[in-house]
This record gives C-alpha cells, sequence and structure tokens, in this order.
C-alpha cells in the first residue's frame, strides 16, 4: 500500500511529547517494550510501546496526535479497509469466541436493548442475535462499517463516532441493558474515559462486557513486535486484567466472571509469520509462502485447547454488573 501523502515529509510532528510516567497509574518507573514500524501497511513511522515497572500497563509512547491517528487510519475511516482481527474474528473460530461471550451473558440477564461498541460489520451482534432473537442490538464504530452493518440489518440502530462525544453519549445514556466491548479497548485515545462511557450508556444493574487482548501473555514476550496485539500504531493501550478489574470495581461494578480461555485467538505464530515475511519478502513471494502461514495457522489451532489455558492466552474477558 502507497504511504498516505501528508506522511511522506516526516512523521514526527503527528506524536505528543514522550510521557515520562505511567497514564494508568502516575508512575514514572517506565521501560521500553519494543520499538517498531508499521509491519502490516509499512507506513513510515516509528512507534514504541513502554510498559509500567509498577502496575504492568503498557501504552505508545510517544503517543499519536489526534490529527496522527486520524491519517493513519484515515482508510479505516472511510472504509477501504478491514482490520487483520476484524478478518479474523469473521472467521468460523470468531463465530465460536462470539457465541461462547453470547452464552455466557445468556447465564446472567435476557436483555431487551444491547450496544456493541466497536461493532464494526457487526459480527458479534449476528452471532448473538441467534441466542436472544427478541433483543434490540445497535452498534457503535468509528468507520463507516457501523451503516454497512445496518443496511444489512445485523443492526438496529448505527453511531458512528466515538462514544466519549458528548452528542452521543448523551443521546445513548442510560440505554442498554447490555454494553460489550471486543478488542476495542485498545485503540480506545483514553480507556478509563472509554469505561465511563460504556457504564453511563448502561442502565443500572446492566451488564458490561469487555474482550481483550491480554499484555501479560508469554506471546508478548516471546514474539516481540512480531506479536499482533501489539498492532502498532493502531493500539494505544495494553490494559492488563487486575487494572481492568480494580478500574471496574473502583466505579461501583460488580466483577462477575473472568475468563482467559474462550478470549483466546489461535493467530498468533501465523500471523507473526505473516507479518515477518510481508517485511523481507517482495510481493510477489507473498503467495509462494503461504503454505508456511497455513502450516502456522494449523500449528496455532492445534495448540490453542492448550495454550488457552496457560499463561500464553493472548486474551480475557471480563463481565462486570454496574451499581444500581
Amino acid at each position: 500500500m502507497p504511504p498516505t501523502p501528508e506522511l511522506l515529509p516526516g512523521t514526527d510532528r503527528f506524536h505528543e511529547p514522550r510521557r515520562e510516567d505511567c497514564p494508568w497509574c502516575g508512575s514514572r518507573r517506565l521501560r521500553t517494550r519494543l520499538r517498531t514500524s508499521d509491519l502490516l501497511h509499512h507506513r513510515p513511522g516509528r512507534f514504541a510501546v513502554d510498559e509500567c515497572r509498577d502496575c504492568g500497563h503498557a501504552f505508545q509512547n510517544p503517543r499519536l496526535t489526534a490529527e496522527g491517528f486520524t491519517l493513519y487510519h484515515r482508510d479505516y475511516y472511510e472504509g477501504r479497509l478491514e482490520d487483520y482481527t476484524d478478518r479474523l474474528l469473521a472467521t468460523r473460530g470468531g463465530r465460536r469466541r462470539h457465541r461462547a461471550a453470547a452464552l455466557a451473558v445468556q447465564a446472567l440477564t435476557e436483555p431487551e436493548s444491547w450496544l456493541d461498541i466497536g461493532t464494526g460489520r457487526a459480527h458479534f451482534p449476528r452471532t448473538a442475535k441467534e441466542l436472544f432473537p427478541y433483543t434490540s442490538f445497535d452498534g457503535l464504530d468509528s468507520t463507516l462499517r457501523v451503516t454497512w452493518a445496518q443496511a444489512e440489518e445485523h443492526i438496529e440502530e448505527a453511531h458512528c463516532g466515538h462514544l466519549t462525544a458528548p452528542h452521543l453519549l448523551a443521546r445513548l445514556r442510560a440505554r442498554y441493558d447490555v454494553v460489550t466491548m471486543f478488542r476495542h479497548l485498545e485503540h480506545a485515545p483514553d480507556p478509563r474515559a472509554e469505561l465511563r462511557a460504556a457504564l453511563a450508556a448502561l442502565r443500572p444493574g446492566g451488564h458490561l462486557l469487555i474482550d481483550i487482548a491480554n499484555p501479560r501473555s508469554a506471546f508478548g514476550a516471546l514474539l516481540g513486535k512480531w506479536w499482533v496485539p501489539y498492532g502498532q500504531p493502531r493500539h494505544l493501550h495494553l490494559v492488563p486484567p487486575a487494572n481492568l478489574r480494580a478500574e471496574l470495581e473502583s466505579q461501583g461494578c460488580e466483577i462477575l466472571t473472568a475468563d482467559r480461555k474462550s478470549p483466546h485467538i489461535p493467530y498468533d505464530l501465523s500471523a507473526a509469520l505473516a507479518l515477518l515475511l510481508g517485511r523481507v519478502l517482495p510481493k510477489r513471494g507473498l503467495r509462494a509462502a503461504a503454505p508456511l502461514v497455513a502450516v502456522a495457522a494449523a500449528v496455532d489451532h492445534a495448540l490453542a485447547p492448550l495454550l488457552c489455558r496457560t499463561p500464553f492466552s493472548n486474551g480475557y474477558r471480563i463481565i462486570a454488573r454496574k451499581g444500581r
């Protein structure tokens, strides 16, 4: 993909000043976890992910400015690209994970209204409708994909933008029995503000389900910058499970379930190999290397039943109930 024209002269101006403290706990004990380029789309720029030595929060540092974020992701906003993870979540394996999440909610409540944040093409509502035929599903996304999902009748209402925007939050406040976020919190400039907004959209006693990449996964250390959940430059934050639990509890929520098994996505080895080959091979050679990626994908799936029960699990899911 050719670079976005505005990025050609240089990229430093699209970064904020580097933080010297953790955006989660304020500690100044930071270490650089990795430095990398845009391994997926090969656009210009270098990016760093720092980690707090005290609370374990990982974050892009220096962070992209709002202008830089828009430029690097304009193709997503205009609907010309599908994110690599979105494509994986649309597969049969993604459907199984979505069904497992819906079943977890079904064991807790029978909602009338449901908001899926970061819904994209509404992969999750499509699956959840099979278990909740009488529930009204709405979708929110920062890209035009949410309007396509509405046109395809996978959701009833489409909200394009960010939930933290005052006009959107005012419209959606206390409207929903369930709010879900699948691999969405990583993209939020301010994860705490995103959580507060999601809770504000819930009715008292409503349920919040968060499915998110696990920065504690052993794959992160093993694969380094080739580990897909690092997702530079798209992923701004990676929140450890303990931090997310504590934040939700501080907002008056009760943690009902915490799961590392079903949120695991079996793609670590195959995605890392695909990124590596995309970096070192010319485009003509990528097709010839496809069988190697297929073999790695088979290994990912074969190991998944074991790895999802170990520290190699690359995701976790928390379901919390909002206080009344």
